[in-house]
């Protein structure tokens, strides 16, 4: 099969590969490209079953579903103290096989590489898209190499050994990058990551499969929710969600689709720096200095173009976190129940937030479970938690 044709997502230019827009770049712009929105038009949400692959016609592959069960992810409601504050739900994809909303788009990913007749698939990741990358390549018999940074979580490396892929591990994000680019480039190996500079985005194939989590919203809640808030870095999926509701509604699944909502931490937020000024020009442009956090994976030192996309077709928003708010989030979840990792506390926090301020419904995408990265969580011992075990016996 021919991929359908990928168009710039802000000049409409034609893109060939995946490091973005190179008319856009030459501006200073990382800028993904995207193929055709899908005609959702004669479905049924009430008859969808979930999943990337729920309406195989609305991904831009004819290989597959290369599948191991991702999506139709629960949705969980989180107690508001106050009863005007509106409602938060957390949709919980650390329910996907391993762990992450990643599996969404390595599940589509890895169908458009077979499309492409490759042998070799390639990722460069902090961990989750690698663990996904990894599994789904296994699933699908591909070769599949996972290039990291030094410092990667036990957990995480463990799943990307387990599954079988060559891991890689470089000093930095640059040099891993580099690496990535060196094995498109020199040795075909097909991309479901981004290695460009400035960066644009992943796959633009692969995060197609990110819609479905916009498909499964509208059908389990319908019109009534205020504000779907996103942690959010590159945007992959933060942009895929808000293609699958301009999906929904140009086929008139719906009449109305929630506001889109960056979460990120405040030691890393363009998104809210962007949308803080004034013209779209000056959104485009912003950079802020990014640090350390405990979400590792969030933070970007400039916004991604396709993420500033999103936001503004949706009248969307953005909402940095402190760490203290967000790792205080985490405590408070795990005391509810829910383990999910610190970038899914961001966007908790952020949902919190919003529902108080706004006193409508709203969901937050838990991306991954907290056994992705236990370092985050400090260690107790028993006795101080339940002082009467110093009683017991063996």
């Amino acid at each position: 099969m021919t991929s359908p044709p990928l168009h710039c997502l802000r000049c409409g230019v034609l893109v060939t590969g995946f490091t973005g827009c190179p008319e856009c770049a030459a501006e200073g712009l990382g800028v993904n490209a995207a193929p055709p929105l899908a005609d959702l038009s004669g479905l049924s949400l009430e008859r969808y079953p979930g999943g990337p692959w729920g309406w195989p016609g609305a991904l831009p592959v004819s290989a597959g579903p290369v599948t191991l069960g991702e999506g139709g992810t629960p949705n969980v409601r989180i107690p508001l103290a106050d009863a005007g504050a509106g409602e938060l739900w957390v949709k919980t994809e650390g329910a996907n096989p391993t762990g992450s909303h990643k599996d969404r788009a390595m599940s589509v990913g890895v169908a458009a590489a077979l499309d492409a007749g490759a042998d070799t698939v390639v990722a460069a990741s902090s961990g989750n898209a690698g663990t996904a990358a990894a599994a789904y390549a296994a699933r699908a018999g591909l070769r599949c190499v996972v290039l990291t940074a030094r410092g990667v979580p036990d957990p995480l490396r463990a799943q990307i050994d387990a599954l079988g892929a060559a891991r890689v591990e470089r000093d930095d994000h640059v040099a891993r990058n580099a690496a990535m680019r060196e094995g498109v480039e020199r040795l075909g190996w097909y991309p479901l990551t981004t290695f460009a500079q400035p960066p644009a985005g992943g796959n633009a194939y692969a995060n197609e499969g990110y819609k479905s989590v916009a498909y499964e919203i509208a059908r389990d809640f319908g019109e009534r929710i205020g504000a779907v808030v996103v942690p959010t870095c590159r945007a992959d999926l933060l942009a895929g969600i808000g293609r699958g509701f301009r999906e929904l509604r140009a086929a008139g699944l719906v009449s109305r689709t929630p506001r889109l909502v960056a979460a990120e931490p405040a030691t890393g937020a363009p998104y809210t720096a962007a949308l803080a000024r004034t013209g779209r020009s000056a959104q485009e442009h912003t950079t802020v200095e990014r640090g350390p956090s405990p979400a590792f994976s969030l933070g970007e030192s400039r916004p991604v173009w396709q993420g500033l996309d999103a936001l503004w077709r949706s009248a969307g928003h953005a909402v940095a976190v402190s760490t203290e708010e967000f790792m205080a989030e985490h405590r408070a979840l795990g005391a509810q129940g829910l383990f999910v990792e610190p970038s899914s506390a961001v966007g908790v926090a952020a949902g919190r937030r919003w529902a108080y301020e706004h006193g409508e419904p709203v969901v937050v995408i838990g991306t991954a479970t907290g056994l992705k990265d236990i370092a985050s969580v400090p260690a107790g011992k028993a006795e101080e938690r339940v002082p009467e075990v110093t009683r017991l016996t063996n």
